[in-house]
């Protein structure tokens, strides 16, 4: 599997990388429960497989992902040489309150549960949903203790990661990261990240775009749920979905492969960050990373509608 640069920091993450929110069983989130056994069964085969990067946060589960994510590297004896593990700093979930002292002890919290000394990659996450942004963004705040940290050899890349694109893309213009996480605003329904991933490109940055099946409905479909981007959805906005998927039957291609070769072929992109939670997730878009689709497929879905509007602009937020 292709390896890509984050940035100048010296660490490369394959073009395909797993996200550990389900894995941390978020039933709010994604309509079902994860078992610590199932969980276990699948951490262990993202290790042994030819991803390299596993991203997770403090808050996914309350702190089950990566405790779930922690358990299996002791059983290792340590991460394997070359894994990269990308976490997030975050806020306190009952107040809110994300201000440097709370970045410093969300770092610690992570640490401990993953059993490692420092992380590759770490990311400020989901500063949309803090109590205060000035908290986060004033001197001595929570970015300037993320890079803090960084120069104390904690971490080896900072970055952002959240999802609304009028927050995000003043801040990623604000300070010199090393990459972003954006999550459902660039899939074959939604191109609302666009111009921000090529200014980012451009800047230098990687990017890691995640949930490129539009919170799993371009992956499931649209006759098993009814869920875009983590919101129920009526008919009338089912039908995008389902007219990709007209057009996924015409040229016999399998829309999960289509939604997630539409992320990973494009130069900007990094990595394509997709969530996993069982292994037969990690067999099905390691199959769908691989398999062949046609130019004339591609130049057909030019003529698909999409959105530029922001995907969850209307979703109720719950972390578990």
């Amino acid at each position: 599997m292709i390896r890509r640069d984050v940035g100048n920091t010296g660490i490369q993450v394959t073009e395909l990388s797993f996200g550990t929110s389900a894995l941390g069983s978020m039933p709010d989130t994604y309509g079902y429960e994860v078992t610590e056994e199932g969980a276990r069964e699948t951490l262990q085969m993202v290790f042994a497989g030819p991803v390299n990067m596993l991203d997770s946060s403090r808050n996914y589960g309350f702190g089950r992902s990566e405790e779930r994510i922690g358990a299996v590297i002791r059983e290792m004896g340590g991460l394997p040489e070359g894994f990269v593990i990308s976490t997030k700093l975050d806020r306190d979930m009952e107040t809110g309150r994300f201000d440097a002292a709370r970045a410093r002890r969300s770092l610690e919290e992570s640490l401990e549960a993953l059993s490692l000394e420092s992380v590759q990659i770490l990311h400020l996450h989901d500063p949309e949903h803090s109590a205060d942004l000035d908290g986060i963004t004033r001197r001595g705040g929570a970015l300037d203790e993320l890079f803090r940290i960084k120069e104390e050899g904690l971490a080896r890349a900072v970055g952002l990661a959240m999802g609304r694109i009028d927050m995000m893309f003043p801040l990623l213009k604000d300070w010199p990261f090393d990459v972003l996480i954006n999550h459902n605003r660039y899939t074959v329904l939604n191109r609302s990240a666009d111009e921000m991933f090529s200014w980012a490109h451009e800047a230098g940055m990687a990017i890691i775009n995640a949930a490129p099946f539009a919170g799993g409905i371009l992956a499931k479909g649209s006759a098993q749920t009814n869920r875009v981007a983590y919101q129920e959805t009526e008919d009338e906005g089912l039908a995008p979905v389902r007219e990709f998927e007209a057009i996924c039957t015409r040229w016999n291609v399998a829309p999960g492969a289509a939604a997630l070769q539409f992320s990973m072929r494009d130069p900007r992109i990094t990595s394509t960050l997709v969530g996993v939670s069982r292994p037969q997730s990690i067999e099905r878009n390691l199959r769908w990373a691989s398999v062949a689709i046609s130019p004339e497929f591609w130049d057909a879905l030019k003529d698909l509608p999409y959105s530029m509007e922001d995907p969850e602009a209307n979703r109720v937020y719950r972390p578990g």
